[in-house]
This record gives structure tokens, C-alpha cells and sequence, in this order.
């Protein structure tokens, strides 16, 4: 029934689009990331912010301020955001905001996981995971000696669930283990993202899927790139890879027998909407990859935003929002450690 949306979707969600698309204009803009970029100190980043959407959040702070309590106190705002949404919607709307969050929940398990093979503290790695990713039984995970035991001891009540079925053995967690876990986790929790998105049809089908596929793509270059090196077989980086997308399955083919960045770069030149990423770097330059690959995923997140009646405009504004809180980490390092020839570095305007 695509097209018909406007019919009905004002009834139940016309309210939480006109709320998320109201907060999409308190984003940073150009201007606002200059005046960030010449600030000589925290303080000053503080100040620029207190006059933004930020300021209730940031003007009790005492100085001296810390990066890590910028970012704390940006995520907040995120979170009530969410949480305000998320108390407002009705179903299948719920649903989709909760698959937001699912994302995040598999990156705490692989830090509190990481962290206590590391013998870190718990506490400590609780207060660096992500607040959308939080769950009851989270500090439960330090216990886990195995994906068995991690699973039917923890996650076996959480929405993660049913993306563990393909990543139970009874290995030890290592860091190699850590890693292929989080990826295969990620396979599972897009495809599943993907199918839901595609019966609920209409705007919202067609615009997501176009972005999940982006994210499932670059997941595959990213698996392709950290992987070169390891003893990570050629079968093993293909299992990892997302069964849609752009690059499925011949481009997959292709990554999976990748044995460099110039081998991954002539796959993805072969794709149009990736050729055009490519080329914006030279050889050799693999690092400023994950900046293009973010400042092509806020084009198309802001693509989102042209069309009406659909529930993308959630996923978009909570991911952009996401890209401006590492803005501001990235602003607030660079000036925190005098590295303000740096600052540009990895900053992707968003207006």
C-alpha cells in the first residue's frame, strides 16, 4: 500500500513525527561547528553550548570540565529524547524505536565481556557503556567463561536472544572469539532489522532498507579491512557478512578473498554509490575512510527527512544525533590536548 500512508499515520504517530522532525532543528549547524573548532578550552566549548539545545544539561557543570563529561552530558539529552518517544508510541512504532537500541545493547555486552577478560572492573565498565543499551541482568555478564554460559545465564531474557543462535559454542571467550561474537551478533540483528522494516511496507520499507543496506555494506568493508592479516579464514569473514545490501552476494564474493585495502578498494569501485566514497581517498589513506563512509551516511540520513509519513525520520534523527556527540568528543579531545590543527580531522558537518 505504498503511498497510502498519508491516510491513517497521522492518527497514531503524526504527533512523534512532527516532535522528532521539531528536534531535528536544534542539531549543530555549520556555523555552530566553527565556533566550537576556535574555543581555546573546555570551558569555552561549554559556553558555545549553553546557548544550544545543550544548555540545560551543561550549565550546572563546575569547571574544570572533562571530555568525558561533554559527551556524558549530550548523551543524556539523546536519552530523554528517546525515552520521551518511546513513551509516546504506539505499535508497530515501538517496536522499531526498541530495534534502535538493540545495537547498542550487543556493543555493552562486548565491552563488559572484553573489560572483564581484561580483569577491569565492573563498575567502571558499567558507567562506559551506552544508556540505550542498558538492560536488568547487564553486570550479571562478568560470570560468563563461555557464549554458552553467556547466554544461558544473561542474554536468554533479553531481546538479543534469538540473535545468539548462530554464535553458541562452547569456546572460551577470547578477544578473537569477542569480536567474531559482536559481528555475528550485528549480522543477526540487521537481517532481522531489515525483515521487519520490509512487512511494515510503504516509505518507511523503501527508505529503510536503503539504510540498513548502507550500514550492512560498510560493516562488510569494515570486517574485510580489520580482519586482513588475521587468521580469520576466507569462509569465516564471509559467514560475518549481512545476507543483503548493495555488495550481496557478489560483492561479498569479492571482499572475502580481499588481501589489502587497494584488493577492497577495486571491489567497491565497482559499485557506483561506493565508487564515489573511494575517490574522495587516496591510495594509502585508509584511515580517513570512516570519516567519508559517516559523512555519506549522514547525506542519505538527511535524505530521510524529504519524504512524510514514515517511521525512517526516528532512525535518521537518533543516528545524527549520535554523529554530533562524536563531533563534540572529537572538538572537545582536540582542544582538551592542544591539538587544534587536528580539529577538522574527523568532524562531519551535518548542515
Amino acid at each position: 500500500m505504498y503511498g497510502w500512508e498519508m491516510l491513517s499515520f497521522n492518527i497514531h504517530d503524526g504527533f512523534l513525527e512532527a516532535i522528532v522532525r521539531g528536534n531535528r532543528s536544534g542539531l549543530l549547524t555549520a556555523a555552530d561547528y566553527n565556533n566550537l573548532c576556535q574555543c581555546e578550552t573546555l570551558d569555552d566549548i561549554k559556553m558555545h553550548l549553553t546557548a544550544t539545545e545543550y544548555g540545560p544539561y551543561l550549565q550546572n557543570e563546575p569547571s574544570p570540565l572533562h571530555t568525558t563529561t561533554i559527551v556524558e552530558k549530550c548523551t543524556l539529552k539523546l536519552v530523554d529524547e528517546y525515552k520521551h518517544m518511546l513513551c509516546q508510541a504506539t505499535e508497530p512504532l515501538s517496536t522499531f524505536l526498541q530495534y534502535i537500541t538493540y545495537g547498542h545493547m550487543i556493543d555493552n555486552v562486548v565491552l563488559i565481556v572484553t573489560g572483564t577478560l581484561h580483569e577491569r572492573d565492573v563498575n567502571e565498565l558499567l558507567e562506559k557503556c551506552h544508556p540505550l543499551g542498558m538492560f536488568d541482568s547487564i553486570a550479571s555478564l562478568a560470570v560468563a567463561q563461555n557464549m554458552r554460559e553467556l547466554y544461558r545465564l544473561v542474554l536468554v531474557d533479553t531481546p538479543l536472544a534469538p540473535y545468539f543462535s548462530e554464535c553458541i559454542t562452547s569456546e572460551d571467550l577470547d578477544d578473537m572469539n569477542i569480536e567474531i561474537m559482536r559481528n555475528t551478533l550485528y549480522k543477526a540483528y540487521l537481517e532481522d532489522f531489515y525483515k521487519f522494516c520490509q512487512k511494515l511496507g510503504g516509505a518507511t520499507a523503501e527508505i529503510m532498507c536503503d539504510l540498513l543496506s548502507f550500514e550492512a555494506d560498510r560493516r562488510a568493508v569494515n570486517i574485510t579491512i580489520n580482519s586482513i592479516g588475521t587468521e580469520l579464514t576466507r569462509d569465516d569473514r564471509r559467514k560475518l557478512y549481512s545476507n543483503f545490501g548493495l555488495l550481496y552476494p557478489y560483492g561479498h564474493e569479492e571482499l572475502a578473498v580481499c588481501e589489502d585495502v587497494d584488493q577492497v578498494r577495486g571491489a567497491m569501485e565497482k559499485y557506483p554509490p561506493y565508487q564515489s566514497i573511494f575517490s574522495r581517498i587516496s591510495y594509502g589513506e585508509s584511515q580517513m575512510l570512516d570519516k567519508a563512509f559517516y559523512e555519506e551516511e549522514v547525506r542519505r540520513l538527511c535524505l530521510s527527512f524529504e519524504q512524510q509519513f514514515h517511521y525512517a525520520v526516528f532512525f535518521a534523527y537518533i543516528r545524527l544525533r549520535e554523529q554530533e556527540i562524536r563531533n563534540l568528543m572529537w572538538i572537545s579531545e582536540c582542544v582538551a590536548q592542544n591539538q587544534k590543527s587536528r580539529v577538522h580531522d574527523s568532524v562531519v558537518f551535518i548542515f
